[in-house]
């Protein structure tokens, strides 16, 4: 199959990771990239938009303190998870 060279920047922590995967597999590089970009683009021919999570979010400040308060509010019992725990008891 004839290959072609891609650039493309990513950042260091990226490059570090890549790095660290190649040398504890012994698989070079380019496989993983290769293999990469085209298991993701499988999973945007074959899977709805909505089910495909990018890798990173970004958000602005008000909204992450939003997201952190929603996670907060989220991990106390309610009132009713307290009546049926202490039904077992």
């Amino acid at each position: 199959m004839a290959t072609t060279q891609v650039s493309a920047e990513v950042s260091e922590e990226t490059k570090k990771a890549l790095d660290q995967v190649s040398r504890s597999t012994g698989v070079k590089k380019d496989h993983l990239i290769e293999d990469a970009i085209l298991h993701h683009l499988e999973a945007l021919r074959e899977l709805p938009t909505d089910v495909v999570i990018p890798p990173k979010i970004v958000v602005s400040a008000a909204a992450a303190e939003e997201i952190a308060h929603r996670i907060e509010e989220a991990l106390k019992p309610t009132g009713k998870l307290r009546r049926l725990m202490a039904e077992g008891q």
